[in-house]
């Protein structure tokens, strides 16, 4: 007995011990299958991300290659993109039943040169036939008030300007405020001292000249700002009244997209778009918008011009007593031909070159390097300071007096000290000059056309910055 039952404990043994090597051996069976498993996925991964990496370089690498790699662009679609120009309106909603577009901007941006144009049209342009028969409703500001079709201003536009706008987009006063907010709040350096009340519609503007942030309802308050309540507006070497309030609508609007294509914003887009989406009036398909975007990121405000349609103001004795402003036709075809079509001007330089190189074979480098010297010449420049160091402006002085450009006053900037350089154009200098001037001194924005109006001495003004190395 004794022999079957140690028989039966080795047996039982046995199959225990066998029993413990087929539990242990399918832990490591299925260990090799999740290895194999992770391994392709790997593989996989890898695969993918080098051909994401791959079309990220063929879409120009960095972060616009990145995005337009993920909204499915490849290398071609940008250069399939043309310049994108649409109309801005911006209505104020506070007064029942009326919707005057005191603010209208032409607004341009082009992928594949990365140059960007705000081109103002002053509130009051004349688009009537006789202007000694002139009413409120010929003002262009009244064509969609009257005829609540955006299309009619688009076409006025058109006819003023002598564009081929098809886009538009009305911003009324909930739009804007959501969209700054979106965004900011936006720094922005604020021109002048601004305390003007309107009790009927509700409105109170009051502002410190200097560097603030501006939310939504701020927004809306600073870009309505015209004059104070003692009748003073912006100062004359910024551009009095509705002058000052086009540049200052620029301004700010430059600060917006300055703002929006910092890394830290490209996350906010999607509700950027959704916002506009949502609020704004336009004929411009969101989706086409989309398509720009991952480009717009490279954009740098300074390649961003911005200009007003040049005009005066007739006497009201001559127009019906109705205060019109009459676009000068032959200025302002000059002044589209170098915002839009530069390479008219280029065409047109280089046919004159060779007509004067043909008639006058003596003409050489030298005299031709005279004949731009004499140019400069008659450009008087005006220089203040616009930082702490005292030595930066003979500095900026000496290099204009190199160039042959005649500096005929320096300050200092009455103002704390400002980050950006700005060159401002305070008459009709033509773009030329003033990019110039901008590669002379190695910074600075370019700052609109006619802005000093007759009144200023000087054509240019430079307000040195902080960005001035």
């Amino acid at each position: 007995m004794s022999k079957d039952k140690e028989n039966k404990r080795q047996k039982a043994n046995n199959k225990n011990r066998s029993q413990n090597q087929k539990t242990k051996q399918k832990p490591k069976k299925k260990m090799k299958l999740w290895k194999k498993i992770l391994f392709v996925i790997l593989v996989i991964l890898l695969v993918a991300g080098g051909v994401f990496a791959y079309r990220v370089h063929k879409n120009g690498g960095g972060l616009s290659g990145m995005l337009a790699t993920v909204v499915g662009h490849d290398e071609n679609t940008r250069k399939s993109l043309g310049e994108l120009q649409v109309l801005l309106m911006g209505v104020s909603t506070d007064q029942e039943g009326v919707a005057l577009t005191d603010t209208i901007i032409v607004a341009s941006y082009n992928p594949n040169t990365q140059k960007a144009v705000l081109l103002s049209i002053p509130r009051d342009s004349f688009t009537g036939k006789n202007t000694k028969r002139a009413v409120a409703s010929d003002k262009i500001n009244a064509i969609y008030n009257v005829t609540r079709d955006p299309e009619k201003t688009v076409e006025a536009v058109n006819e003023l300007t002598g564009l081929d706008l098809k886009y538009y987009a009305i911003v009324q006063t909930e739009a804007l405020i959501e969209l700054v907010d979106a965004i900011g709040p936006i720094e922005y350096y604020v021109p002048t001292d601004m305390n003007y009340d309107d009790t009927s519609q509700d409105l109170h503007i009051h502002f410190e000249e200097g560097l603030q942030e501006i939310d939504g309802p701020k927004a809306e308050e600073l870009l309505r700002f015209r004059k104070n309540n003692d009748g003073t507006s912006f100062p004359e070497e910024y551009g009095d009244n509705d002058i000052g309030r086009m540049r200052n609508q620029r301004e700010f609007i430059t600060a917006v997209v300055e703002q929006t294509v910092k890394l830290e914003n490209i996350t906010k887009l999607g509700s950027i778009i959704d916002i506009a989406s949502r609020n704004l009036i336009t004929n411009l398909n969101f989706d086409v918008l989309k398509d720009y975007l991952p480009y717009a990121v490279e954009f740098s405000t300074e390649n961003l011009q911005t200009a007003s349609l040049p005009g005066s103001v007739p006497d009201l004795k001559t127009t019906n007593n109705v205060s019109i402003f009459v676009v000068d036709k032959e200025a302002t075809k000059q002044l589209v031909t170098e915002l839009f079509y530069p390479e008219k001007l280029l065409e047109e330089e280089t046919t004159d070159e060779n007509t004067t190189n043909t008639t006058d074979n003596t003409t050489n480098t030298s005299t031709s390097s005279s004949s731009t010297t004499t140019s400069n010449s008659n450009v008087k420049i005006e220089v203040l300071n616009g930082t702490n160091d005292g030595k930066v402006l003979q500095e900026v002085v000496n290099k204009l007096k190199e160039k042959g450009y005649n500096v005929t006053r320096t300050g200092v900037e009455n103002t704390n000290s400002i980050s950006k350089t700005i060159i401002a154009n305070k008459k009709n200098v033509s773009t030329t000059i003033m990019n110039d001037i901008k590669e002379t001194i190695g910074t600075g924005t370019i700052s609109d056309k006619s802005e000093g109006g007759s009144s200023s001495k000087v054509d240019v003004t430079i307000i040195i910055g902080k960005d001035y190395q």
